[in-house]
């Protein structure tokens, strides 16, 4: 049987369609994989180097535009930029860039126009919202740069003491239109609150916090009594007692019309340094606690040495000029040296004594209430006075345990 020859295979006169796929895949991720290479370049090569690999690149001309600003080549920087934003019409660094540069090329007003649409694409451009701060800020618009100066501020923490001071600068310089603009900001409960109304020191500052003090009170967002203590205490570290006079005054907290404040030790609140503050030390311990003879009343209970010295309790209070009486009830747990506590006013402008008032132990039977009372004059000078507890030392120890309650001061009359 013969064999057939076997004829070689033609030789295929074109790609089928597998082939082209195969080839269009390796193009395709030779090109992606080029882009991807490139991409470290354009992000952190020089920009010299970056532009010539990718002229075309949006990012690539948004450095170049930043660079040129940062060079002071205006014009170019403002070119640059606006061929980013050609090919990249949402790239808000490029368009702020395009902002700064009209500003420092003196177009302020088109520059304006373009940094607010910067600010309201993105609040995290810094550079844009602090421009825009300045720019208002210039003009006299208190609300707009105060609330780009907002934005700025809650988000870095850097740059609060910069912007802290502006608000300030603002508020003491032209506080009628300023600071309801500053009180509405406070009044949203910001997180930099806090430490906003810590920064106010000086007395001039001082007032700033009375004043937003008295603005936030009328409104939906009150200042809390640690953030009130904060200004009373700053008050009175400088000694700026008619301001905090009228300020505690005018807010009614804690109400004015009594002198002392939680006289019956009921835990009522109240800001600081208008309410009880407790001191303990060795040999000298006082705390609020439930009166062991009437568990629905509570006390401030001493347990004392008779020898150390020290204020055990203390308040401040604002008296006008006048005649008082003082009164409190006492009883002596143990021991017998309620004479060796003293309650003292003195004024709190220049420390001097106004008057002293002694448990005397004879007057009470051991474990019965008894009152104790006395009168006093506040001068016209004094504008606020300090009501404490104090120890009276004896030459030994004598330990004791006494309770106080129902701490009174009532006028009954003036000074002419």
């Amino acid at each position: 049987m013969r064999n057939k020859a076997v004829r070689p295979a033609a030789p295929r006169e074109g790609l089928n369609v597998k082939d082209i796929v195969v080839y269009g895949l390796t193009a395709g991720a030779v090109l992606l994989g080029w882009q991807i290479a490139i991409q470290p370049l354009i992000q952190r090569a020089p920009v010299e180097t970056a532009i010539r690999i990718a002229p075309a690149s949006p990012l690539v001309l948004r450095r170049a535009a930043e660079s040129e600003l940062a060079a002071g080549r205006v014009e170019n920087a403002a070119s640059l930029s606006r061929e980013a934003l050609v090919r990249s019409p949402f790239d808000v660094r490029a368009l702020r860039v395009l902002g700064l540069a009209e500003a420092r090329a003196g177009r302020e007003d088109e520059a304006d126009e373009i940094l607010t649409l910067a600010g309201n694409w993105s609040l995290r451009d810094d550079p844009a919202h602090s421009w825009l701060v300045e720019r208002r800020l210039r003009r006299g618009d208190y609300a707009s740069s105060f609330a780009h100066a907002d934005t700025l501020v809650r988000r870095r923490q850097d740059i609060q003491p910069q912007v802290f001071r502006l608000f300030t600068a603002a508020g003491t310089a032209d506080p009628q239109r300023s600071l309801p603009v500053l009180a509405g900001l406070l009044a949203v409960r910001p997180p930099w609150r806090v430490a906003y109304l810590s920064t106010l020191e000086t007395p001039q500052e001082l007032q700033l916090a009375a004043n937003l003090g008295l603005l936030l009170e009328a409104g939906r967002a009150p200042l809390t009594n640690d953030e009130l203590g904060q200004i009373y205490r700053d008050l009175a570290a400088r000694r700026q007692f008619p301001i905090l006079g009228a300020l505690r005054e005018r807010i009614g907290r804690p109400p004015p019309g009594k002198a002392v404040t939680n006289g019956g030790f009921a835990e009522a609140t109240a800001p600081e340094p208008f309410k009880w503050r407790l001191y303990q030390k060795a040999g000298i311990v006082g705390e609020i606690a439930v009166d062991d003879l009437n568990p629905s009343n509570s006390a401030i209970r001493i347990d004392y040495d008779g020898y150390a010295t020290g204020t055990i309790a203390e308040q401040l209070t604002s008296m006008p000029a006048g005649s008082y009486q003082f009164a409190a009830r006492f009883r002596t747990e143990t021991g017998n040296q309620a004479a060796r506590l003293a309650w003292t006013v003195s004024c709190a402008t220049d420390g001097g004594a106004i008057s002293s008032f002694g448990a005397e132990a004879s007057r009470s039977s051991q474990g019965a209430w008894t009152t104790m009372s006395g009168r006093f004059d506040v001068p016209k000078e004094c504008s606020a006075q300090w009501l404490r507890l104090e120890t009276r030392a004896g030459d030994s120890r004598s330990p004791t345990v006494v309770w106080f309650d129902n701490i009174t001061i009532s006028p009954i009359g003036r000074v002419n």
